[in-house]
């Protein structure tokens, strides 16, 4: 069987892994196995915190909108049940950027369902 040389194919590989893992700390910046580890750990981490991201903020979300709705005299639950029988399609992102930015309309808005 001929032998095969692979110096640069692996030289390649480690390199490229070495600059995905440029700024970890330690080995996990320097040492080949060890900074490999970290970056598939890093690409997973990255792959269920991109969907972890929209829970979170859905849970901003409702924090805000639920905020800004208890001192007009209402709660969260109640007012997307209203929402939901009068047929109005608002998603939460936009009742919190309305809760936050401009007051005063959320306030008609919320005293026009009650």
């Amino acid at each position: 069987m001929t032998r095969v040389k692979r110096g640069n194919v692996s030289r390649k590989r480690h390199k490229k892994v070495l600059t995905l893992t440029k700024g970890f700390r330690g080995a996990a910046s320097l040492l080949f196995r060890t900074a490999n580890q970290q970056n598939m750990k890093a690409l997973r981490s990255a792959y269920t915190n991109r969907r972890k991201k929209k829970r979170d903020f859905r849970r901003l979300w409702i924090t805000r909108v639920n905020a800004a709705l208890r001192t007009y005299g209402f709660n969260y639950s109640e007012f997307l049940y209203i929402l939901k029988n009068s047929k109005i399609v608002l998603n939460r992102k936009v009742l919190a950027q309305l809760a936050i930015c401009d007051p005063d309309t959320f306030f008609k808005f919320v005293m026009s369902l009650k």
